[in-house]
Order: structure tokens, then C-alpha cells, then sequence
């Protein structure tokens, strides 16, 4: 009898092997690229920039850089995973080259970025509609979250400044669409700035809902069909005036910041003007009520606004604030929609916080850390960035069912993109086949028939 040594079998190691590819998962992201088009699309909205007798085209280099941050890398030179794998995903430009595409895009400034937006947005259109019930418009209406997200900086870097958590990097504003509770979300803006708010940004607040809106199919850059969520940053009397503008008419769920005004009518509020909240199931959620104020503290803000507010016990370990009362946690937000219970909107207001989980996703897939020192550069890498959530958002709505829908990027990435497979060609054609004993195989062939049975663009 042999004995045994430590937990594991020991395996001799050797070079040299052939036909074997890993990642091999990534196929999935390459067929949602080839069923949505997205790679005809900013080929031709990228063509001005490529140069005569070019072996790569722009297009496809700013693609693969995607596809490498969507299977996790967070650098320009993890493209190099990509170029290793010909056989799956194509020739891949040198590092070099992929920089001096980058410093090119970077250099010619708004003129890229308007072209890879227009490009993201013709192809957005496209995707929700094969989508069928999974479509984040299934329910014809769009949800479209805004959040900041912080990223941190550790070197020198262009527009880097402390922050407001006292921290030094730069605080980028994104916007995403909520699939609801059955899928993930997929960007639809990313505005970068500095760590502490300039003056610049300032003057403009409405510019990234406006790129937000931009990328909506368009019959929803407009209406009550399409609710803008906000924190209390957004309550403010221009912004709300802005959504609420006529020919906008857009619908909002935007926190507000709890003043002396609203404080006191919150203690004037008779117990009959409180409501139970509710859990998503429609239980009624525990110790905690919603009321709308109305009255004097409307004045000045838009017609049609309503205000409601939200009590209820704090979380074990919570600290008061000044703006709390009778020892509940108060929270304020505003909405102009009507006919709809006042409890209700408020478990739509909540679940904002679905947004969170965006940026989770989003801090996993290249937002972690801006890896290039110019700004104009780091605001390509932010589009490329955009590029790989969109695929890692699309591909779980077209190919995947159930409880698959919702796994966020890491989970995607060690269950399917990360397995290997043989790849062998027969008749000329080139096949992939996945080990049998790895136990997402079916999810991943299943997945890519699904992909399969979908209509080629155009």
C-alpha cells in the first residue's frame, strides 16, 4: 500500500501541449459580439481612424481590449490572453499597436467618444428587441439608475484629487439600466471627473442624463415610460425641473436631503398619514411606514411633485442622525408618479439600491483602478470599460435562463468564461469541445445554442 503525501494527487508538469485552449468560455462573449452586431458597428464608427494598409482594424483592437477586461483583465496588456488563443479569437494586435490606438482615439477627444456612444446606442436598440421578456423594457418601462463610483488612484495621475471620503482618485458618475430583479443591468453612460467636483461639472448637471438618455432606443429618450432613480444628490430644484421640462416629461424617483422645512412637517404628520412599507413579495415590511407631506413644503418646486417620507427602526449597530426622530431613521425622495400606492413607490425608490450591485460589477470588470496617466486616455479606457459590461449584461439576457441571469461578473468568469476546451477541426470547420465532467458544460452549450438560434444583424 503507497502511502500518501499531503491533500492533493501529484501531477507531473510538461510543456509543449497543443489544441488546447483556455478561456475557452469566452466564445460565449464572441457570439453575442456576432449576434448583436457590435463588432460591424464601431468597425465603421472607428473607420476614420484607420491607417492605410493597417493589418488590424481599429474596431477590432478596441473590441479585443473589451473582451479582456470582460474575462478580467484590468490593464491594456491583458490583451495578451487574447492574442495566445488565435484559434478562438482571431489575430490580436501587438501591445505596442493597441497603445498607439489608444493615444490616437484619446487624442482626437469628444470626436471618439460621440462615435463609440452612437455605435453602442444603435446596437442597444437592436439586442433589447430579440430579448423578448428579458428585455429590461418587457415591462414597457425603462429604469435608469444614477450613482457616482469612486475609484481609487495610487500614482500621479492627470485630474486626480482628494475626495470626499478623504481618500485621492477620481469620482466618475455612471448611469445604468436595471433589468430588475431577474437580470443584472447594463451601462448606458460613464462621465468621468475628478475626485472632488469641479466648477466645470457644475455647470453642466444634466449632461449625463443626457448621454444616459442618448443611449435608449428612441422612443424612450422621452416620456413617463422612462424613470430617471437618483440619490439626494440629484434633489435639487434644477435638476427636478429639468426632468419635469415639457416636451420631457420624463418620470423620476429622486432622493431628497431631509431640511428643518420637511423635518418639522415630518412631526406634524397625524398617525393616520402613515402607511406600512412593504417587502418585494408584497409582504408588509417590519417596523418601518411611508407617508406623503404635502403643503407648504411644496412650494417653489416643480408642479406635479410629490414628497413622500420613509420611517423605520435602525439597523442594530446604526447611528442617529440630527435629522431623525422619535428614534426611527428618516429618509426623504420625490416622484412624480401618480395612481400608484404610495407604498409601492416607495419599494420602487429602494430598490435603487440594485445600483450598488452595478458598481460592484462594474469595480470588477476595469473600474478598480484607471490604469493610463491622461486623462483623455482614461476616458477611452472608461468606453472600453462600458463595452465589457454591456456583453457581460446582453450575453446573460439572450443566452441564459433562471438563476444564471443573475450571476455577476466573478461568478460568470469562473463557472464558464475560465473552462478549457479541445479544439479540433473537422470538415474545415473549426469546433470547440468542452470536458464533459466540468459542471457548467450544459449551461455553456446551451447557452450557445440559444446564441445560435438568434438572427444575424442586419
Amino acid at each position: 500500500m503507497k502511502k500518501r503525501i499531503g491533500s492533493y494527487p501529484r501531477v507531473r508538469i510538461e510543456g509543449g501541449g497543443r489544441a488546447v485552449v483556455s478561456q475557452a468560455g469566452g466564445v460565449l462573449l464572441i457570439e453575442t459580439v456576432r449576434k448583436s452586431g457590435l463588432d460591424q458597428a464601431i468597425s465603421a464608427a472607428l473607420a476614420l481612424w484607420r491607417k492605410a494598409r493597417a493589418v488590424h482594424g481599429p474596431g477590432k483592437i478596441l473590441l479585443d481590449v473589451a473582451l479582456a477586461v470582460a474575462l478580467g483583465g484590468d490593464c491594456l496588456a491583458d490583451v495578451g490572453m487574447l492574442r495566445a488563443e488565435p484559434g478562438v479569437f482571431g489575430p490580436v494586435a501587438s501591445d505596442p499597436t493597441v497603445s498607439r490606438l489608444i493615444d490616437a482615439l484619446a487624442s482626437a477627444g469628444s470626436k471618439t467618444l460621440t462615435a463609440v456612444r452612437s455605435a453602442r446606442a444603435d446596437v442597444r436598440e437592436h439586442v433589447w428587441k430579440p430579448a423578448g421578456r428579458s428585455a429590461p423594457d418587457a415591462a414597457r418601462q425603462v429604469i435608469v439608475d444614477l450613482d457616482g463610483v469612486l475609484v481609487l488612484a495610487h500614482s500621479e495621475k492627470q485630474d486626480v484629487t482628494a475626495t470626499w471620503k478623504k481618500t485621492f482618485g477620481h469620482h466618475p458618475l455612471m448611469a445604468f439600466v436595471d433589468h430588475g430583479p431577474q437580470g443584472s443591468g447594463e451601462p448606458v453612460a460613464g462621465l468621468l471627473r475628478p475626485g472632488k467636483r469641479g466648477q466645470q461639472h457644475r455647470r453642466r448637471p444634466h449632461h449625463h442624463s443626457q448621454l444616459a438618455l442618448a443611449q435608449l432606443p428612441k422612443k424612450y429618450r422621452r416620456g413617463r415610460q422612462t424613470l430617471i432613480r437618483t440619490d439626494s444628490g440629484g434633489g435639487t430644484h434644477e435638476f427636478l425641473a429639468w426632468l419635469a421640462q415639457r416636451g420631457r416629461w420624463l418620470s423620476y424617483s429622486v432622493g431628497m436631503t431631509i431640511t428643518d422645512a420637511i423635518h418639522e412637517a415630518v412631526l406634524k404628520a397625524p398617525p393616520a398619514a402613515w402607511t406600512a412599507a412593504v417587502e418585494p413579495s408584497g409582504e408588509i415590511r417590519d417596523g418601518a411606514w411611508v407617508a406623503e407631506l404635502t403643503g407648504d413644503v411644496l412650494k417653489g418646486w416643480p408642479k406635479g411633485m410629490r414628497l413622500m417620507i420613509r420611517k423605520e427602526r435602525p439597523h442594530p449597530g446604526a447611528q442617529l442622525r440630527f435629522t431623525d426622530a422619535d428614534g426611527l431613521r428618516l429618509t426623504a425622495f420625490t416622484t412624480n408618479t401618480t395612481g400608484v400606492p404610495i407604498a409601492a413607490l416607495e419599494l420602487r425608490h429602494r430598490q435603487r439600491a440594485r445600483a450598488e450591485d452595478r458598481i460592484r460589477a462594474a469595480r470588477a470588470t476595469g473600474l478598480r483602478n484607471l490604469p493610463l496617466r491622461e486623462t483623455a486616455q482614461n476616458r477611452i479606457w472608461l468606453e472600453i470599460v462600458q463595452l465589457a459590461l454591456d456583453l457581460l449584461a446582453w450575453m446573460p439576457m439572450l443566452a441564459l435562463t433562471g438563476e444564471t441571469r443573475r450571476w455577476e461578473p466573478r461568478r460568470l468568469r469562473l463557472r464558464l468564461f475560465s473552462a478549457a476546451a479541445q479544439i479540433v477541426t473537422t470538415a474545415r470547420r473549426r469546433r470547440l469541445r468542452f470536458a464533459r465532467h466540468w459542471p457548467w458544460t450544459d449551461v455553456i452549450t446551451d447557452a450557445l445554442a440559444r446564441l445560435e438560434a438568434l438572427p444575424n444583424p442586419g
